[in-house]
């Protein structure tokens, strides 16, 4: 079979693996704009079915890691999943975003999307082989476009699958964090430039692609429009900096297709289903969306949170950690993740009340700590369910920082009074020797980064300005805190919430706060392994507010306040609970000069002496388990 893409050529045999038949079909957008889709049916002459929705940027044919596992296939070809939704009773819509694929206009990140598909699950509404029911799903980008669409209150939308994404506030989730920029912006559109229509279309322009090293550049940041290895695509380089540039939240990012918060009234009252994992990005952003549409919707919303990275679902292991045989979402919550889907949607497009709890979440830990065959440690963890988030049956433990490096519950001297001197950790932040990022919520970062758990010790793969391989806790500009070896079990489930006093020498300088499982030593990692859970950051600048920046006083006090994400984990008996503050995570995100100064346009570097003060001014807070379901 021959098809001519940005043509309907009226329906055909889809070939293996698939079966049934597909359309090509031109969308017409409100613009003038024609956006390719093929439309999968189980015949040329296909009956009113609801309607599946896919939107992607990454080509509607292609096959993703992101599609999970699926009869002998790792990651699957679109016919055969789209098969498996045609027998369960349902007709598929994949369609090419605008300026990606065989769809026309000019692809711009995020900021079309809205509109684009209101356009499309009107027009699929309208067709005589829908039944007026239209659901979308879609991993990363493409639960980006779901909640776009929903923004706009698309009438025909009938429910939403959104999985490792769908922004509530970009700003704060998925390009900035904390006001940080996240690299994987510039690695995401450096990868998307060298696979666009134009480039595939411009010898010329894929080789000057191709010659540029992304890694040597990410040595000589700042960028700059023009010098930058996106300079050959000019149009993906806009885009970047637009989003670099504007640091500061404001109308930009209020945008359609990034601010769902806005917004959350705007959308249709459907079944909503928010799946993130513990490695992944987008954590917060599935919270939130999960809690928003759950409180202001009468239908309901459900949440699932895994232990993978970025839509890795049906795998065990995260990084150099395996969190066992109950840990990948095949087998456990479904037979494969084309029936999870759709299970859910015939349960959420029927009648039936629903059955299923609110929400599941995979507590991490529990394992042997042993090295696995795969070379992997032996982490472990169980899947759990329940009515919130996080857990009804959580509590918050308030740990205090110590001078001496540690990190306890215990109560001690009272807090000074605000002004009163302390005691305090001092450390040197230097912009041209930042602490290098080892695993974590990271996606889309490669080649210079990777999300996971992993020991936080440098190694071959570790991206470092420096190269050292010692542990990062032996670095002078990370404090380390943490317990003493547990007496027992202790079980968090939640958000991790640092709250700091501190000072610095400069204007402005970012905090970093990790989460970390320290494993004791044992013949297999006889030094231990340090286990990353989660991590957060916050730019000085925007200590009190992301809209109006303010630079810091060199030498006053301050408390400031560092989120990051949540996460659920069992710190076995023998173990230690740590946390490790610094002012650096690169590549995950830009360096902080010290400067004040726009991150784009800034040439200068400055050390930063910064304070961190303790004994009773700082302290982590933790939602601990008062008890653990059966």
């Amino acid at each position: 079979m021959v098809e001519s893409p940005g043509r309907d050529d009226g329906w055909q045999a889809v070939p293996e693996p698939g079966s049934g038949w597909r359309q090509v079909v031109q969308v017409p957008m409100r613009d003038g704009a024609a956006l390719v889709a093929d439309v999968y049916a189980a015949g040329p002459d296909p009956a009113p079915r609801p309607v599946l929705l896919e939107r992607t940027p990454y080509g509607r044919r292609t096959a993703r890691g992101s599609d999970g596992a699926f009869e002998s296939w790792n990651p699957p070809p679109p016919e055969a999943v789209c098969r498996r939704f045609v027998e369960r009773g349902y007709h598929v819509v994949r369609q090419d975003c605008r300026g990606r694929g065989d769809s026309g206009g000019t692809f711009v990140k995020y900021l079309n999307e809205a509109e684009d598909g209101y356009d499309t699950v009107e027009w699929i509404a309208a067709q005589p082989w829908c039944d007026g029911r239209v659901a979308t799903m879609g991993v990363s980008y493409a639960a980006h476009a779901q909640s776009a669409l929903a923004s706009l209150g698309t009438p025909s939308l009938s429910a939403m699958f959104l999985d490792s994404g769908g922004f509530a506030s970009a700003y704060e989730t998925g390009v900035r964090l904390g006001g940080a920029f996240e690299l994987k912006q510039a690695t995401w559109a450096f990868a998307r430039a060298r696979t666009s229509a134009v480039t595939l279309g411009d010898p010329v322009r894929g080789a000057a692609l191709e010659s540029e090293s992304i890694e040597e550049w990410f040595r000589h940041l700042p960028w700059r429009r023009g010098h930058s290895p996106l300079r050959h695509a000019p149009e993906y380089e806009d885009y970047l900096f637009e989003q670099w540039e504007h640091g500061r939240f404001g109308p930009y990012w209020r945008q359609l297709g990034i601010y769902g918060r806005g917004r959350f009234d705007q959308f249709p009252d459907v079944p909503s289903l928010h799946i993130s994992s513990w490695y992944d990005p987008y954590i917060r952003t599935a919270v939130e969306n999960f809690h928003e549409l759950g409180t202001r919707k009468t239908s309901p919303a459900y949440l699932v949170l895994g232990p993978w990275t970025h839509g890795r679902r049906s795998v065990s292991y995260a990084g150099d950690v395996d969190f066992g045989p109950e840990a990948p979402l095949d087998g456990n919550l479904a037979a494969d993740y084309a029936e999870f889907r759709a299970d859910w949607f015939d349960a959420r497009l029927s009648s039936a009340p629903p059955r299923d709890p609110a929400v599941r979440y995979f507590r991490m830990g529990g394992g042997s700590g042993r090295r696995t065959a795969e070379g992997r440690l032996d982490h472990g963890g169980r899947w759990l369910a329940g009515s919130t988030w996080p857990p009804e049956h959580a509590h918050t433990a308030e740990f205090r920082l110590t001078a001496d490096g540690g990190l306890t519950v215990e109560p001690g001297e009272l807090t000074p009074e605000p002004g009163a001197l302390a005691g305090y950790l001092e450390y040197d932040h230097d912009p041209r020797d930042p602490v290098p990022t080892i695993g974590g919520q990271v996606t889309s970062g490669e080649p210079v980064m990777a999300g996971g758990a992993f020991d936080q010790r440098p190694d071959d793969r570790t991206y470092s300005l420096t190269g050292s391989r010692l542990p990062l806790a032996s670095r002078p500009d990370v404090l380390t805190f943490q317990t003493a070896p547990l007496e027992r079990d202790v079980v968090v489930a939640g958000p991790v919430v640092a709250r700091l006093t501190v000072s610095s020498t400069a204007v402005d300088t970012d905090f970093t706060v990790k989460l970390i499982d320290v494993h004791p030593p044992s013949a297999d990692y006889p030094v231990g392994f340090a286990m990353n859970l989660t991590d957060g950051i916050l730019r000085c600048r925007y200590r009190d507010s992301f809209e109006s920046p303010s630079p810091l006083e060199p030498g006053r006090l301050y408390d400031v306040t560092v989120h990051a994400p949540d996460t659920a984990n069992l710190f076995a008996r023998g173990h230690r609970i740590r946390v490790d503050i610094s002012s650096s995570n690169f590549p995950r995100f830009d360096v902080n000069s010290g400067t004040g100064a726009p991150e784009t346009t800034d040439r200068r570097r400055v050390v930063a002496t910064n304070r961190v003060y303790v004994d009773g001014r700082s302290t982590v807070t933790l939602h601990v388990l008062t008890g653990e379901p059966a």
